[in-house]
């Protein structure tokens, strides 16, 4: 019960992070000019990985997973749909592997929910054959952004797949295998 009454509140803080004023398009990390924000740079031949985040203006636990997604060098663009659940749907990804955010990669590849970020460079490296992403269904505590204190639930990470069917991608054992 206290799992849950936290899972609520992190997702009803009223924390606004910055928003593009040319697109509308809430914006995190670090701040280069004007509105405008970007997340952490990466330097070299490598070219930065950038999601498009989808939720909820006033989800606290949102903003703390995107903040560890950029701390792993992972650029967010932040937006606030009017039916989230229906940017969900339209993606295929179906109501069993719902949370409270979805991310898009460029290659239109799906992120649902809480999954640590080495886990999302992993599939984008070598992505499955017939896979649409990734999802953590619910809000499993301890999972990145859902830090409670040292408390921690194992939990799974599942390989969404185009026939909407999934499978097992990854289990998350121990916290430290997160990062």
């Amino acid at each position: 019960m206290l799992v849950a009454a936290f899972a609520l509140a992190a997702c009803s803080e009223d924390t606004v992070y910055g928003q593009n004023a040319a697109t509308g398009t809430e914006t995190a990390g670090t701040e280069k000019t004007g509105t405008e924000k970007t997340g952490t740079e990466i330097t070299g031949t490598e070219t930065a990985l950038k999601l498009d985040v989808y939720k909820s203006p006033t989800c606290g636990c949102c903003q703390f997973w995107i903040d560890h997604a950029e701390e792993a060098g992972i650029e967010s663009s932040i937006h606030h749909p009017e039916d989230l659940t229906l940017v969900k749907l339209q993606r295929g990804i179906d109501f069993q592997y719902h949370s409270c955010h979805t991310s898009i990669s460029e290659d239109g590849y799906v992120f649902e929910g809480h999954i640590p970020a080495k886990l999302i460079k992993q599939f984008l490296a070598e992505v499955p054959v017939d896979a649409i992403g990734l999802a953590v269904p619910g809000m499993p505590v301890g999972s990145p952004g859902m830090e409670v204190g040292s408390q921690f639930a194992p939990y799974d990470v599942v390989l969404l797949h185009k026939d909407g069917s999934s499978s097992l991608y990854h289990r998350v054992e121990t916290a430290a295998e997160q990062y």
